[in-house]
Order: structure tokens, then sequence, then C-alpha cells
């Protein structure tokens, strides 16, 4: 899979809902159920980081979910991408972009959503053939507006800004052009996860999912 069929692939999954939600799974028995709240709510793309002892068990999980398109984040090596492959991701997000990455997800046919902030990042992206890119950390990285400035050079690049997204702010970035959509964890919040408040987090997706683009 090319860089270009990876970021034809991305496209898709971000015009599914304007809110990607970041999600962190710390125990296994808590993936499903807030897989199906999630989707309930309207979010069905969602990203599962890398970042816990759980987490690839809690992709074949969320998997099963109907409605749900499950990807990995946090995608770091190649290693990474195969046991995210594995676990049936169907699509994966960095934070950056390395040749190894890059090659690794052509190898596997894993659509790669690669993280770029500056214009030679985003530059050196377009060069392997991605136009569809994640913007992160979208807040420190000089947030909407920057994403906004990016767009004058370089109109044919999209982003997915993650990074200190909030309902408060996500209208900043989904109402520009060059947005498709927007990564956040605040509708999965981890006091509600622990919980199980499950009633909760679909209620704060379809607060998400309804939002305009």
């Amino acid at each position: 899979m090319t860089p270009a069929e990876q970021s034809a692939a991305a496209r898709k999954i971000c015009a599914l809902a304007p809110i990607v939600p970041v999600i962190v799974v710390k125990e296994l028995g808590h993936a499903a159920p807030l897989a199906r709240a999630l989707v309930a709510g309207g979010l069905p793309a969602l990203e599962v980081t890398l970042r816990t002892p759980c987490a690839l068990d809690a992709i074949r999980a969320m998997s099963e979910v109907e409605g749900g398109v499950v990807g990995a984040g946090t995608l770091i090596t190649p290693a990474d991408v195969k046991a995210a492959k594995a676990a049936g991701a169907k699509f994966g997000v960095s934070p950056g972009a390395t040749e190894r990455l890059v090659k690794a997800c052509e190898d596997e046919g894993l659509p790669l959503l690669p993280g770029a902030v500056t214009a030679s990042e985003v530059m050196r992206a377009m060069e392997w053939g991605f136009d569809v890119l994640k913007f992160f950390p979208a807040a420190t990285s000089g947030g909407a507006p920057a994403i906004k400035a990016l767009g004058g050079p370089l109109p044919q690049i999209s982003f997915c800004p993650t990074g200190g997204i909030s309902l408060q702010n996500a209208n900043d970035y989904l109402s520009l052009p060059n947005v498709l959509c927007a990564g956040g964890s605040w509708v999965a919040p981890n006091d509600k996860v622990e919980n199980g408040d499950w009633a909760g987090i679909e209620a704060l997706a379809r607060e998400a999912a309804a939002l305009p683009r």
C-alpha cells in the first residue's frame, strides 16, 4: 500500500466523524464496552494508543464491536506496525514520521496518519506521497493559527490535529478548510472509564459527533 493509497484510506476514515477518540486502555475489560459507547454515540473511528501493556489486546477486542473502525496510535517502530496490523488495526497513527516507519506501513498494508507540524516535515511527507497528516502536538505547536498558515503554501495537505483539543476549542480547528477531523481524549475521560459510566461516555460522544465542520 503506497503512501498515496494510505492517505486516501485515511481521508475516508477521517470523514466518518469530526472527532477521533484518542484512547488509553488500562484494563482490557474496559475495551469492548468503551468502544460500544463511543460507536453508539456516533464516533466510529477509534485510536487506541500503544501506551499500555493491554493495548494490542484492546485493539483486538474493540475490533469485534460492530460499526467500529479501530486504529493503533503511537506507532514508533516497524515492530509496532506489525503488531498493530496483527491485532486487527485498520489504520495507524504516529506522532512523527521516519523512513523505516513509512516502509513498514507500505509492507504491512496499514494506512498511516503520520505526524508533521513544520513546513519541512509536511513537505517531506508530501515527497513520500502523503496528503493527509496528523498535526501533533497541536496546542503547543501553534494550534489552529499554525494549521491555517500552512494551508497557504500547502493547500493540498489535510490535517487531523491532536493534542490539547477539547470541546471548547474544537471548532477553532474543525472550521479550517484543511482540517478533516480532530483527535481528542475528552470523550473517554479516565474517571468515567474507571467507573464504567458508558452512558456518560456515549453522551460525550454524541456531543462531539454533533460538532460542525
